[in-house]
Formats: C-alpha cells, sequence, structure tokens
C-alpha cells in the first residue's frame, strides 16, 4: 500500500525486476506485479484515512475470512476492515493481532495468492516482529492451524510456525535496539540473487539500509526500507554460511 504508486513501481521494478500489469480502477487501482509472467505481489494506493502509511501487508490464507474474524476478535485482535468480497478473486479482511501488527486475511477465489515464490524476485518468508511476543503467539497459535517450535538460543527470542511439515511464519521479539516508535509490524522477505546487488540498488534508488547485509545458515540477508517507508527484507537463500541452528517443539 503505497502513497505514491507509480514511485513504487519504478523502485521494485529496478530493485526485484518486476513488471506490472494494468491498474483495476473497479478494485481500487490494485496493480499486479509480475517476475516471469508470474504473480508475485501487487500495489494499490492507501484506503481513505490511512494516507501517508506505506507498507507491505501480508495475507494470510484461509477458508472461511468471515469465520476467521470471528476467531480474531475472540482471541483479542482488531478487525480493522471487515471481510468483503472482491469479485470472483476471494474475500478477503484487514486485522491487527494484539502486539500490533497488521495482516490481511484471504479466501481465495479466481485468485489464490502467489504464484512464484522462493525464486528470485518473489515472496521468500515473513516474520512478525513484535513487543509483544507471549500476546502475539497465543494469537497465532489460537487463530490459525499453526504448530509451534522455537530456536534453541538463549541469545534470541524467535519462534517459527508450521503448518504440516512446512514451516510459514517467523516472530521475533523487537529488542531495545527498535527505536520507541516504531511500531510491532510484519517484515515480509523477498528472494533475490545477490543480496549485496540488491542493496546496492535499493539504495542509489533512495531506499535506506537497516541492518546487514549478513550471511546466515538460511541465506544471506538485508532489511532495507524504501523510499516511502514500507519497511522489507531481501535474501539470497542460495549464499549460506554457519550451522543450522537447534530448533523444539513449544
Amino acid at each position: 500500500m503505497f502513497s505514491d504508486v507509480e514511485g513504487a513501481k519504478r523502485f521494485y521494478g529496478d530493485v526485484l525486476g518486476w513488471t506490472f500489469g494494468e491498474s483495476s480502477s473497479a478494485y481500487g487501482n490494485y496493480t499486479q506485479a509480475y517476475v516471469d509472467g508470474k504473480a508475485v505481489a501487487a500495489v494499490v494506493p492507501p484506503m481513505p484515512g490511512q494516507e501517508g502509511q506505506s507498507q507491505w501487508c501480508l495475507y494470510l490464507a484461509s477458508p472461511d475470512a468471515a469465520a476467521t474474524g470471528e476467531r480474531i476478535r475472540e482471541h483479542g485482535g482488531e478487525v480493522l476492515m471487515d471481510p468483503m468480497q472482491v469479485g470472483d478473486f476471494g474475500t478477503m479482511c484487514l486485522a491487527r493481532e494484539p502486539g500490533g501488527a497488521v495482516f490481511g486475511v484471504w479466501q481465495a477465489g479466481t485468485h489464490e495468492g502467489f504464484e512464484a515464490a522462493a525464486t528470485p524476485g518473489a515472496y521468500c518468508w515473513a516474520e512478525i516482529f513484535t513487543r509483544e511476543p507471549e500476546r502475539t503467539d497465543a494469537f497465532l497459535t489460537a487463530v490459525f492451524p499453526y504448530r509451534m517450535k522455537e530456536i534453541d538460543d538463549d541469545a534470541v527470542d524467535f519462534r517459527m510456525f508450521d503448518i504440516g511439515e512446512d514451516t510459514v511464519l517467523g516472530r521475533m521479539r523487537m529488542t531495545d535496539d527498535f527505536p520507541p516508535e516504531v511500531p510491532s509490524y510484519v517484515n515480509v522477505y523477498f528472494t533475490v540473487d545477490d543480496c549485496d546487488a540488491a542493496v546496492d540498488r535499493a539504495t542509489k534508488l533512495g531506499g535506506i539500509l537497516r541492518f546487514g547485509p549478513m550471511s546466515s545458515p538460511f541465506g544471506r540477508f538485508a532489511a532495507l526500507s524504501d523510499p516511502q517507508g514500507a519497511n522489507f527484507s531481501v535474501i539470497d537463500i542460495a549464499t549460506t554460511e554457519g550451522d543450522m541452528p537447534t530448533i523444539k517443539e513449544v
């Protein structure tokens, strides 16, 4: 969601190699982004009342958006926009979890979501950065069919959420390194084939490097803010370093 949609298209087109479809005026000027012809994201202008708050929003899949909205309310979350049908494409709602991070819920119709993932230019991973991890963890496992596990390391408070055999979401406790004015948020990672080159492209176009680049067992990654202030990360999953951490069930 961007105050300057054309600016976002230029920035992410250059940084991540996206191309864009036609803007759909019937659906709030929603514009689909593609890599090699596959849908990987979308850009839209802000909704009324949310101007000046450019940000990425991750949508979590649901078989019944209305039922998920009820569970969100029952377990301490807030529904910011009631479930709304979007033509034949699906049904969406927007919510805030108890720790403060905003996310979406999507009940698929003809549009199921990402057509590519974990390939250059496409979505790879997401983490909820929260100041209230206990509330966030309890909420996520109550609302969604997640099994929770954590990295067995006293130096980091990081949990992961599985559906079946797939790990689909992370949760990181926000430390004092984050300025107090930064609210809890969902950090979305996009895949790149060279992290350092992607950071160089982003910063030359007005992006701000927040962290990294850093190599890890999961890949070489960096955290950025785009010129409009939306936070995101890039990761090269082919460049890894170090041993995988010990992970235990919670």
